[in-house]
């Protein structure tokens, strides 16, 4: 038995984690080279960065399992709708 044998790895399912990857990596090196500073958008609250990267992925995993969940459509569309979510969150929120 396989130690990611626990779950059904699609290739969108891949590319989706291998990017949330990336984004940590990527906000990491944003963050050592431009200090966040916090603001307040279209959220009822003041965010970091960080703040509306977590709040970002946080619904993209829940757009993602609407998708799966939901309907009989790709994923890819629900890795898409998910990816267009984290990037409105990122500017506006």
């Amino acid at each position: 038995m396989s130690l990611l044998s626990w779950m059904a790895w699609t290739p969108p399912v891949a590319v989706f984690f291998v990017c949330i990857g990336l984004l940590l990596v990527g906000m990491t090196v944003w963050e050592l080279r431009s200090p966040t500073i916090a603001r307040k958008g279209l959220l009822p609250l003041v965010t970091t960065r960080g703040d509306r990267l977590f709040i970002g992925l946080l619904a993209a995993a829940y757009v993602n399992l609407a998708w799966a969940g939901l309907t009989d459509q790709p994923q890819w569309w629900g890795a898409g709708l998910s990816a267009a979510a984290l990037v409105a969150i990122m500017r506006w929120a």
